[in-house]
């Protein structure tokens, strides 16, 4: 469904001819915000949605930005858009019933033209336009590309009583983060007839269909805000580059 309430008066943006879209998920419940709705949020002055937004229009290896939000929040986003000058922006869609739902509605508004395309948390505003670019360069030669960082921490797989079953091997470990870069033909054909809401990111569906997964560097700061404690942490760690 495409929200169209709200006309946008921004000035074309020349990007590449190799620049990619990027769907950016903000249809969350925010459940674990204690009835603050993070996306909307102000993070130092701006809200979390609005760094998220700032961050893929300033990138020039973007093309276009589709927002898959929640019906009641479809009027702030383009709000946003306005206020923050967010001239990629092409679409406000309606979210699914979980996660990867809400990106294969992004990614079914997206045009013909494109073949791949960036996936990005709304709730991940300090990513940097490093990383957007390591994904989305990754992403013309791939058909499935993600960002993450190498653990700290000892990991230790247990079993439903709790119980330790297996130490992992942390050197073999990384933390996912996003922006995600699929094949979206490919993403769409898998996503008809799985059941989606067991996915807990955007490339382990393409995983599951048997498509080689390619991993760049993320960045420790790249952090989902989750709970008012990483509020805390993207405001120190902004303040960090004032």
């Amino acid at each position: 469904m495409h929200i169209t309430q709200f006309e946008l008066e921004f000035k074309q943006v020349k990007t590449p001819e190799t620049a990619l879209p990027v769907v950016i998920v903000a249809a969350g419940k925010s459940s674990r915000m204690k009835g603050i709705d993070k996306q909307l949020t102000e993070l130092l002055g701006m809200p979390v949605l609005a760094r998220t937004l700032r961050a893929f229009e300033q990138n020039p290896l973007i093309s276009e930005i589709v927002v898959v939000t929640r019906e009641e929040k479809v009027q702030s986003v383009y709000e946003l858009a306005k206020k923050y000058s967010v001239a990629k922006l092409s679409s406000v869609v309606l979210g699914g019933e979980c996660r990867e739902e809400s990106v294969k509605n992004g990614l079914l508004k997206l045009s013909d033209k494109y073949e791949k395309a960036l996936v990005h948390d709304g709730a991940r505003p300090l990513v940097s336009s490093t990383v957007i670019s390591r994904v989305a360069l990754s992403l013309l030669e791939e058909d499935c590309v993600v960002c993450g960082v190498k653990v700290k921490d000892t990991i230790k797989k247990i079993n439903a009583e709790g119980a330790v079953e297996q130490t992992l091997n942390r050197d073999e470990l990384i933390a996912v983060q996003t922006p995600q870069g699929v094949n979206i033909e490919s993403f769409l054909s898998f996503a008809k007839d799985k059941p989606l809401e067991s996915f807990t990111d955007d490339a382990a569906l393409l995983e599951a269909a048997g498509i080689s997964v390619k991993t760049v560097e993320g960045d420790m700061k790249n952090i989902k805000i989750t709970t008012p404690e990483d509020m805390l942490l993207a405001e120190i760690y902004l303040g960090e580059e004032y």
